[in-house]
């Protein structure tokens, strides 16, 4: 058979015009892994509230990070996506999961160049329905109706590569060097606790006492968000030698009333500048590429949250985006995947 790969990352609006990013939203915020409320519900709050009110302060957001070239996620996934496909011998493409860079345009592309079996890397290091599952899903729906010949794997969460580890190692260690600071935050994505209950795979193992993230051995842990985005924050600051009290890990983002994970990033901010934290450092490792999330939210909101309480320096580290090292990371991992005989997952 003959190999291709389809990278998936999030997917942007076409533009800063409120129209291309109320398109943008309705997509994202209609699909039942993001808000996961049954239709009538879910339509009643994207069409009938969030789209009615948000597109306008959201195109306000994507201008202050817009490039001259386009959207930063766009621009940057397309920098990573030709670094790796120089780097391999097998058709590299590229996709976004919302927008009109389509998966099934992706898929069509790899088609066309006599691909009949494709990994899908979704591009985030951790599992979760609203980015890894829903990817994976559309993927599949795609192939039974318009590629029923072509065979789909995909590569699993890469939260505890070493490889990934140390790159990302590698990268905030390049950030916060020369640089005095005295607190680390992880702040991830966040989403709702129910996100986490309904990806358990043990039926109610999952007590959200923040307790079983840390136990060994556990068969949730493969697609509990949560555990995921901890051990990646304890695998970085154990490589980095950070002492404990010296970092710790938030959720950004939540979306409604319901309880999102916790503490929140915004809070946390918030709460370390009023208890006289002068210089902090922050890094979204959730995503591999700056997005209006890291530019906009935490970059800017987060910073003028800091100064606001009376911190001083408030230093964002980017994400890895086109960093060579990554690209070869994603490479040698394709490389492996081409040669093998049998399926990554």
């Amino acid at each position: 058979m003959s190999k291709g790969v389809l990278l998936v990352n999030l997917g942007s609006p076409d533009s800063t015009d409120p129209k291309d990013v109320k398109k943008y939203l309705g997509e994202f915020l209609m699909d039942p892994r993001v808000i996961d409320l049954p239709l009538w519900a879910r339509t009643l709050l994207v069409k009938g509230i969030i789209l009615n009110t948000r597109p306008k302060k959201s195109a306000a957001a994507y201008k202050k990070i817009w490039w001259d070239e386009g959207s930063p996620l766009i621009v940057l996934s397309e920098r990573l996506q030709k670094k790796v496909a120089d780097r391999s011998s097998i058709p590299v493409e590229l996709a976004m999961r919302y927008g009109s860079m389509t998966i099934k345009k992706g898929l069509q592309q790899l088609h066309d160049q006599g691909v009949n079996e494709v990994m899908i890397v979704p591009l985030y290091p951790q599992f979760a329905m609203a980015t890894t599952e829903t990817i994976l899903v559309l993927a599949e729906e795609l192939r039974a109706t318009y590629f029923p010949d072509m065979k789909i794997n995909h590569i699993p969460a890469f939260y505890n590569k070493s490889e990934y580890i140390d790159v990302l190692t590698k990268s905030i260690s390049e950030s916060l060097e020369n640089l005095d600071y005295e607190h680390l935050l992880f702040s991830y994505h966040g989403v709702p606790e129910r996100h986490i209950r309904k990806s358990d795979i043990t039926n109610g193992n999952c007590k959200m006492d923040g307790k079983c993230c840390f136990k060994k051995g556990s068969e949730q842990h493969e697609f509990c968000y949560r555990h995921q985005c901890e051990m990646t924050t304890v695998q970085v600051a154990k490589k980095l030698g950070l002492k404990n009290g010296t970092y710790s890990t938030s959720f950004q983002s939540r979306l409604g009333f319901d309880p999102w994970l916790q503490p929140y990033t915004d809070r946390t901010i918030e709460r370390m500048g009023k208890d006289g934290i002068k210089k902090m450092a922050i890094v979204t490792p959730a995503f591999v590429s700056d997005c209006l999330e890291t530019l906009e939210e935490i970059a800017m909101e987060g910073e003028e949250i800091f100064h606001e309480v009376g911190g001083k320096e408030f230093t964002t580290i980017p994400c890895l985006n086109d960093r060579d090292d990554w690209a070869d990371v994603l490479s040698n991992w394709i490389h492996v995947w081409s040669e093998a005989k049998t399926p990554v997952a």
